[in-house]
This record gives structure tokens, sequence and C-alpha cells, in this order.
């Protein structure tokens, strides 16, 4: 079993840190944090900031120079071993004639998947893996998820007040959350690969379901520049082809995809003639390259993602306000006739956004 070192582990923390600077740029590329040492000494360092730029080994080699001689590479993901839009970044640590390279973990990329160290090795490069594995794969359960399953990770999205409603019996439901929670809902937008809602919820709110640079909290702001800020695709499931061209959709930043007959992704239906969500996310995953799916719609399409076993996170805001039991419920129904059959969450994390309760919680899988 590999012994790592203090200094590793102090390098490797500071690549896992870089890293985090592409999380609102880099998709459908994960995040990659990349720092070079010699003598103990940091001589190079970067991060992967967008799909297409120079990767974060590219970075830290350029700051480097001839410094990489013999040197140590801490990098959070395996080397890539392929020709993409840039050169196998393994090959550039091999030409820059690096004595060692530290992987946090291996690609799940079937492209890569221990090419890339094995490129390495091959080259007389010393290559340990598994510093900080877990840390790296926080870094990217997107990217990760689809690589490994040709599926998206979804992220779930709801609102309600405390009593579990999300609009008054009339409709009306603008605004239950404070405004501190809808900045916070704009930091997940602005992580996303897509935004999935339905043609419904779009034209009853004339939702633009882009990302908002003055409602992003400020923390993100200084994160890159406004004119950097990439816009996460609508993904918006209209079966009866109601959205029309003058909605706000059609008319603020950022790509769309339609899920219709004559749409920009393939209508499919299962059994029940209802719309395949798992078919459909499929789709995006593959022929879309979507790692990140953000969900914000009704209580219909959320039970039926529920029900479909599709939601990796819930992302829940409750705020401190009572509506009654006339109102209109966060889910539609689920079918349980069995205390058995009750869904179980295992909370992550539970805060205050505001004056509101944000609750991050997954869906505890049933034995069978």
């Amino acid at each position: 079993m590999t012994t790592f070192t203090s200094q590793d582990f102090k390098m490797m923390s500071r690549a896992i840190e870089l890293a985090k600077g592409g999380i609102y740029t880099t998709a459908p590329n994960p995040n990659v944090g990349c720092v070079i040492t010699r003598d103990g000494e940091i001589v190079g360092e970067g991060f992967h900031y967008r799909a297409g730029e120079p990767h974060a080994e590219v970075h830290a080699l350029r700051m480097a120079g001839e410094k990489s001689v013999g040197a140590t590479a801490y990098v959070t993901l395996e080397p890539c071993s392929h020709y993409g839009r840039t050169p196998p970044c393994a090959e550039g640590l091999i030409k820059a004639k690096v004595a060692k390279v530290i992987c946090a973990m291996q690609d799940p990329n079937p492209q890569v998947a221990g090419r890339g160290i094995q490129m390495l090795r091959d080259a007389g490069i010393e290559v340990e893996v598994g510093l900080l594995e877990q840390d790296a794969i926080n870094l990217n359960p997107a990217f990760i998820k689809r690589m490994k399953t040709a599926m998206p990770f979804v992220q779930l999205k709801m609102a309600a007040s405390l009593d579990g409603q999300t609009a008054l019996a009339n409709g009306q439901s603008q605004w239950i959350t404070s405004s501190k929670a809808r900045q916070d809902v704009q930091k997940y937008r602005a992580q996303s690969g897509a935004i999935l809602s339905t043609s419904k919820t779009v034209i009853d709110d004339n939702a633009s379901l882009n990302v908002r640079w003055d409602d992003l909290p400020q923390s993100v702001q200084s994160h890159y520049p406004e004119q950097q800020l990439r816009q996460p695709v609508r993904v918006i499931l209209d079966r009866q082809g109601l959205l029309t061209p003058e909605l706000k959709l059609f008319n603020t930043e950022g790509g769309r995809l339609i899920v219709a007959e004559q749409g920009d992704v393939e209508l499919q239906l299962n059994t029940e003639h209802q719309v395949d969500l798992r078919a459909t996310f499929a789709d995006l995953a593959n022929k879309h390259n979507i790692n990140h799916l953000w969900v914000e719609a009704g209580a219909t399409l959320a039970s039926s993602l529920i029900k479909a076993d599709l939601v990796d996170e819930l992302v829940l805001y409750l705020a401190p306000k009572i509506m009654g039991s006339d109102g209109r419920g966060l889910l539609g129904a689920l079918g349980l006739e069995s205390m058995a059959e009750v869904i179980e969450l295992d909370i992550k994390d539970i805060r205050q956004v505001g004056s509101d309760i944000r609750i991050v919680a997954t869906i505890v899988k049933k034995e069978m």
C-alpha cells in the first residue's frame, strides 16, 4: 500500500482547491487541478477552466517551464491519454520530463480509464494513485456518473411552505421563498449543464430558466467576470407543443433543447404513453453531453422522477410560512399503500438560507 507524506497531502489539497475554480465553467468537462513541485516548492499550478481550453496540467507545466524536469506533479484526475480538442496531458507530462505523478483518482472516462497512467509508467515515470480520492470524487459527481452509467446526475429542486404547499388554491406562488433562497438557486443553476422543466411551468411563470448574473450571490460573482458566465441549456418537455416564440424562454440568453415530436430531442413514450423520462435523460447524456441536470418543475414531474428512481439529490427550500391544506402540495400522488413503501430520505446537509431552510438529501434505496 502506498504511503503518502504530509507534503503529498498538502500539495494534493492545493490541487483540489484549484480544481474548484472551474465549477461554473468547465461543463461538460470535469473539474481538475494540478500542482507541480520540485525540491519541496511549488513551481507550477493551474486548473481546467473551460472545455476546449488548456487542461490543468498544461497551465501548471507552462508556469513551471524548465523546472518541470525531475519534478512531481499532483493531479486530481488521471491525465488524459487521448486526442480531443486538446493534446493528451499524459504526453505533455512525459515531454516535460517530470519524475513522478500522483493522481487522486483514475479517470472514469472509458477513453482514458487507466491508459494515461500506463502511458506515464511506460515512459519511466513513477505513478501513484488514490491520494485524497474521495475529495477528488466529490469534485465531479455528475461527470463520474455519466461516464459510469451513461446517465446524467439529476438534482430536483423544490420549494414549499413549512406545511408542504407550493401555491395557494388559486395558483398564486410568487414568492414563497426569500430573495436569498432564490439567489442560492441561481448558484445551483450556474453549476449545472442543463435546466429541465415542462412547458406548463414555463408558460405559467413565463420563466426564462437561465442564470441571472445580478441574482447570483456575491461569492459567485467574484469567482469569474460576467462576460464569462456560462448559460446552461434549457431542456423543456413539450409533448403537447404548447410553447410559443414570444415567451421569455426564446428571448433570453442560453441554448434550448425542446423535447417534442418535432423538437430538438426525440419525444419517446413509455408503455403508459407518458414521456419516457429515462430514455430522454439517456439521450441528454449521450447525444448532448449533459452531465448535470437541474430540474425545476411542478408536482407531477417531480413525482414521476421520484417514482422512476431518476433523482440523485433533492434540494428542498422550506419557507417559514403556513398556507393550509387547501393549497397545492409539493408532490403529486405516489400510490403508496403501506408505511413500508414510504420514501425515506438521507439528509446530507441542512442550513438556513436567508429566512428559509435548505435541505439537501438523497433517497434511501430500498433493499430488494
